[in-house]
């Protein structure tokens, strides 16, 4: 399978799609990488997050990685048949505030290049900036072009690419 890079909006389907081509590759060995980091006061992504744990299998692992670092998901993966990470937004953002953009990307690139010629799947979700409103402040843009650089460096390395929109898969590459 490799490293399959899936993309998509706010409710574009991104995840659920992720989920099934993970399910599909390797009906229980999946391990689920969960980003979403909450300090327990965002009641909106506390019930993302629950609708994301109701919706996978119970028999899939689960690693709470937050904005720690991608390496470990590489050694941890190598117990799984498919990992399955979601997402590379919910990283990136936590990160932005500690760590120079620079850094990120670098990170990213060696993981995405790892995870590509790895001897299991990786399944990568991350959202598309690129499309909307440009953000009205100097950070919202510096993270659109962070997660734009990030996007563009998970879809040069996989095998194949997907854009999820209005709940419809469009294979890119």
């Amino acid at each position: 399978m490799s490293l399959i890079f899936v993309l998509g909006g706010t409710r574009s389907g991104k995840s659920i799609f992720a989920e099934n081509l993970a399910a599909e590759a390797a009906s229980e060995k999946v391990l689920y990488v969960a980003t979403a980091m909450n300090a327990g006061n965002d009641a909106e992504l506390d019930r993302r997050v629950r609708e994301h744990r109701e919706r996978r299998s119970a028999e899939w692992g689960t690693l709470e990685l937050g904005c720690g670092e991608l390496g470990s998901v590489l050694e941890e993966g190598n117990n799984w048949d498919v990992v399955l990470l979601d997402s590379l937004t919910m990283w990136a953002a936590a990160r932005m505030s500690w760590e120079e953009q620079d850094r990120t990307v670098d990170k990213l690139e060696d993981f995405v290049s790892k995870a590509a010629s790895g001897c299991g799947g990786f399944i990568l979700v991350s959202d598309e900036v690129g499309l909307g409103v440009v953000p009205e402040s100097a950070e919202g843009r510096e993270f659109r072009d962070l997660l734009g650089l990030l996007n563009q460096r998970a879809a040069s390395v996989a095998s194949e690419v997907y854009l999820c929109v209005a709940g419809i898969p469009m294979r890119l590459k």
